[in-house]
């Protein structure tokens, strides 16, 4: 009977011998997904690896302990390796979101709180912004709307890994959906009162042309001219585009690029994002056996997070996890809280896994 840890060390076996293969090269796309999977999958194969040899290690120590005691001390060392190896492959195993690996689209959108929320929804971009680059990520903005002080009513960002990136850009941010609450005092107080407003928000796994197959029949294209701040012809032509899928009711809006092709290009990758999002909870609430978890993504309504600048305080209320870094946080410096949501999933996964 083929095991799971069978079947992982086979396909890594298999996306080694195709790597090395110069034709799969030729296909970057290919070469860019296999590479990928066997990125994801070498961490395991590593645990794997190590596992077997302390397993060998403590069965020679084991001989020796039965005649000479002062191997019982070793005895011990590589049983409790043994154990945290297990555990370690234990997590490796459990099986991941299928969408963990694909690049990710990020809407932020400034809720209450007016001219403040806006500002707070700017804050809120570049601290993705800063973390992709400490992460080698590139990213694309697709479209904005920003306000009169300088922040962003709403805008839409790529986010794709680099090339030798070992994780998917959604699997890393994906908890990051949700209401994110701040409270400051804002540029607009006379008073130096602080004040509390939101943002939402959306984090979407991208998907491919070949994935979501749009009707042309069932778009509704509207082309209109562009508002807000812009350059020579921004303002001047029909450029932006409004997109509304009619069975769905979905309406996608782009006006950041001077071209209307290009923002017709941009609202229907967002497009295809939201059809795959929503086809994808849709699936999970289907499921007779949907799992429950400390980090929930699904109710964007939620509030996940609050940003407390007179404490320069984080708080994500998920996992009851609180620093004293805010400055940090939104200078990218995410990987503290990323990894506290992360870990909260894991280890609900592993009890799902645990109760089967």
């Amino acid at each position: 009977m083929t095991t799971p840890l069978d079947a992982l060390l086979t396909e890594h076996a298999e996306l080694e011998s195709r790597l090395a293969d110069p034709s799969v090269h030729a296909n970057p796309t290919l070469a860019r997904g296999l590479g990928r999977r066997y990125a994801e999958l070498t961490p395991a194969v590593e645990t794997a690896r190590e596992l077997d040899r302390v397993a060998g290690d403590l069965a020679t120590a084991r001989e020796f302990a039965a005649e000479d005691a002062s191997f019982r001390v070793e005895v011990a060392e590589l049983e409790a390796a043994q154990e945290v190896l297990r555990d370690r492959l234990r997590a490796h195993l459990v099986p991941a979101d299928p969408d963990d690996a694909r690049d990710a689209i990020l809407e932020i959108k400034a809720g209450a709180g007016g001219e403040e929320s806006a500002l707070f929804a700017g804050d809120l971009l570049r601290m993705y912004l800063r973390y992709a680059e400490r992460r080698g990520w590139r990213t694309e903005i697709l479209d904005a709307n920003p306000s009169d002080l300088g922040g962003y009513r709403d805008v839409s960002v790529a986010v794709k890994a680099g090339r030798a990136a070992s994780e998917g850009v959604f699997g890393r941010l994906r908890f990051e959906g949700g209401v994110h609450r701040v409270q400051r005092v804002p540029v607009t107080e006379s008073a130096g009162r602080i004040h509390t407003s939101a943002a939402g928000v959306l984090v979407l796994p991208e998907a491919a042309d070949v994935e979501v197959d749009i009707d042309p029949n069932d778009l509704r294209i509207d082309v209109y001219r562009s508002s807000g701040p812009g350059g020579q012809s921004v303002n001047t032509t029909d450029s932006a585009v409004r997109i509304t899928h009619l069975p769905s009711g979905l309406v996608v809006s782009c006006q950041n690029e001077k071209s209307q092709l290009q923002n017709k290009e941009s609202a229907l990758r967002i497009l295809r994002a939201r059809l795959l999002s929503a086809a994808r909870e849709r699936a999970q609430a289907e499921a007779s056996a949907a799992r429950a978890s400390q980090v929930r993504t699904v109710d964007r309504s939620e509030r996940v997070r609050t940003y407390n600048f007179a404490e320069n305080r984080i708080s994500d209320h998920r996992v009851g996890y609180k620093a004293h870094n805010l400055d940090q946080v939104l200078d990218g410096e995410l990987d503290e809280v990323l990894n506290a949501l992360v870990a909260a999933d894991l280890q609900a996964r592993l009890s799902v896994e645990v109760a089967t």
